[in-house]
């Protein structure tokens, strides 16, 4: 194996809590092996753009509890266009970089899998706070988006409580319930609507209805953005970003649920909307504490020549993970995990 000098770490795909702990993390790590750092800006913008600066310990010292990510993302695919990826290959070499490290979701790690099948020797990061990376238990964001989200769930009780209603409140979650699940399970939520179970608008209803008859009259209904409802459409009709995804957050799929509650039940029902609240603020410890040890274990499989592969979660360990059986698939909320929040809602 060639001898690491030098290398590169950026940031795809939506922001998320503990980037910037992963970020810390690698260039920590990387002062142990010796090797420099250089941020790649704006994700793989920044390396088509041969876009970055020297990344020493001094910089990253103070980020630890800072959300978003100090060295920028954007949701870039070079492989829309061949001569992007040209351009990546040729700045890894102009950069000097003896690999980069890629933290961010399923799409940005298939372009590291991808640019590793090119030449380019790539580590990647699981981070997405929708937590649906196949291969690992858990990805850097999601437990700050849950902790917002519940916080959120408490709030809208308060006020759900006041005026004897139904609140709805929608949280992030394109094909994976995750936070939605979570959030109803660890908020003490009502129902919850995932992306992975056809929903059952008769049984939630049915099931409001009861809760108003035996004297609870308020709830808290939690709703993934992803749900799939009649009426609501499918179609892309706002911006789509360089991986083909719709912004899900104007489809509405909250208010549409609202509506169906107020007009099936009668109880009047009010719809929240948390969106990109949930990706911001200081992470919780466990976004700090595990993002850092992926961030470290990245540099370790580069000292090792690992590339193509990642760091990952499993029963509290760290294992490694291949990029190619990660990326393209969703890590979906099993049905035993489902049966287990439906059997709350009492």
């Amino acid at each position: 194996m060639p001898e690491i000098k030098k290398i590169g770490v950026l940031t795809g795909g939506g922001d998320s809590s503990g980037l910037n702990a992963a970020i810390r993390g690698v260039v920590m790590r990387a002062a142990d092996y010796g090797y420099e750092v250089l941020g790649i800006h704006d994700g793989w913008a920044g390396l088509i753009n041969a876009d970055a600066a020297p990344l020493g310990i001094d910089d990253v010292r103070e980020i630890l509890s800072h959300g978003g990510t100090v060295l920028g993302t954007s949701r870039t695919n070079p492989f829309k266009k061949e001569e992007d990826v040209v351009k990546c290959i040729e700045n890894v070499k102009k950069l000097g970089l003896d690999a980069v490290v890629a933290i961010g979701g399923d799409d940005t790690l298939g372009v590291a899998n991808k640019l590793t099948g090119r030449g380019v020797p790539c580590v990647g990061v699981p981070k997405t706070m929708d937590n649906d990376v196949s291969g690992t238990d858990y990805c850097i964001g999601f437990d700050t988006a849950v902790t917002v989200a519940v916080d959120a769930v408490e709030r809208l009780r308060d006020t759900a409580r006041s005026h004897r209603r139904i609140m709805v409140l929608e949280v992030m979650g394109r094909d994976a319930g995750w936070v939605a699940l979570v959030t109803a399970m660890a908020g003490g939520a009502d129902w919850v609507l995932i992306p992975e179970v056809e929903p059952d608008l008769d049984a939630m209803c049915n099931h409001l209805r009861n809760l108003r008859a035996s004297g609870k009259k308020y709830g808290v209904v939690v709703v993934s953005e992803g749900v799939k409802l009649p009426g609501v459409s499918e179609e892309p009709t706002g911006d789509v970003d360089a991986f083909g995804h719709v912004r899900l957050g104007l489809r509405g799929v909250g208010h549409a649920v609202g509506n169906e509650i107020e007009k099936r039940t009668g109880i009047q029902t009010r719809v929240a909307v948390i969106g990109h609240i949930q990706r911001g603020g200081s992470p919780t410890v466990n976004d700090r504490f595990y993002a850092t040890r992926l961030g470290m274990a990245a540099v370790d499989l580069v000292s090792r020549g690992e590339f193509g592969k990642m760091p990952a979660f499993a029963g509290g360990e760290i294992r490694v993970v291949d990029l190619a059986t990660a990326v393209g698939k969703t890590k979906s909320v099993p049905e035993s995990l489902y049966k287990e929040a439906m059997a709350l809602f009492k």
